[in-house]
């Protein structure tokens, strides 16, 4: 398994890095639109969608995917579109970890796919734009995701249950805790600062979610960082929701060793499109 995991991570470096280096943007495009294809078939798996349908999901949000490209959607900075998606996942994540996994199956069919295609496709416009912005918005705004739920895993394990009573989800993921969430939240706002600090050296080709949140004001950086943590656990709760509603552990097995596409990129599904939302906030 280990291996597995290894060499696929390796693989996907490599895929991943000659994409985002290439001259032409088109690699990248391809790249994300072929992973965001491949998350909305296991969307639609996890929903009781049949093979067929499935895959015609997939096919659909990628025919979705290169209309809003061709159109030069993509061009614009969108700030209303990122308030709404922003609000959207703060009022419909928190009403989907209450009500939980039976509460979600009692929403209808379609309900439930087309969430899914919104949520995807926003997020597959919020990575092409991060792009646009530069290399070091891009990092920067996926790497608080990754070093949120390494600093999250650590901690759970080391401090888990000494300092709250309570799981932070039990009955959606029993592993998650209060003390791992802490730690997340002190793993971002350490790099926030590294990061500020080496920027600051200048050679940077765009600035970092976290100086866009510090031209805002130190509080509302702070405020930004823990919002952005905060909401990267709720992609990863809510997928865990819709994964133990449908009775699976993994999204699917396309990446061999670390599960399926969802799982990979559940925690940026809404911090991706919040990182842009503060990017355009006051943009014409």
């Amino acid at each position: 398994m280990l291996k597995q995991r290894i060499v696929t991570a390796l693989v996907l470096v490599a895929v991943l890095c000659f994409a985002l280096f290439s001259a032409s943007p088109v690699p990248f495009v391809v790249l994300t639109i072929v992973l965001m294809s491949a998350a909305a078939w296991e969307w639609a798996r996890l929903n009781q969608a049949k093979a067929l349908a499935a895959v015609g999901f997939g096919g659909l949000c990628a025919g979705a995917c290169i209309a809003l490209w061709t159109s030069d959607i993509a061009q614009f900075a969108l700030p209303r579109f990122w308030l709404a998606m922003g609000a959207l996942w703060v009022v419909a994540g928190s009403r989907l970890l209450r009500v939980g996994g039976a509460g979600w199956l009692t929403l209808p069919h379609v309900v439930r796919s087309v969430g899914g295609l919104i949520v995807l496709l926003a997020a597959w416009l919020a990575i092409v734009q991060a792009r646009r912005i530069g290399l070091n918005f891009l990092f920067s705004a996926m790497s608080l995701v990754w070093v949120a739920d390494i600093s999250a895993y650590f901690a759970g394990r080391s401090l888990g249950g000494r300092w709250f009573a309570t799981k932070l989800a039990p009955s959606i993921s029993p592993g998650k805790t209060w003390e791992g969430v802490l730690g997340g939240v002190c793993g971002v706002l350490v790099t926030g600062m590294v990061w500020l600090v080496c920027e600051s050296q200048g050679g940077a080709d765009s600035p970092s979610i976290y100086r866009v949140l510090l031209n805002f004001g130190v509080p509302v950086a702070l405020l930004g960082s823990l919002f952005l943590t905060a909401m990267s656990v709720v992609g990863d709760l809510i997928e865990s929701l819709v994964k133990r509603a449908a009775g699976f552990k993994d999204s699917s097995q396309l990446l061999p060793g670390h599960g399926g596409v969802l799982d990979r990129i559940d925690a940026l599904l809404p911090t991706l499109p919040l990182a842009m939302m503060f990017a355009t906030l006051g943009a014409p």
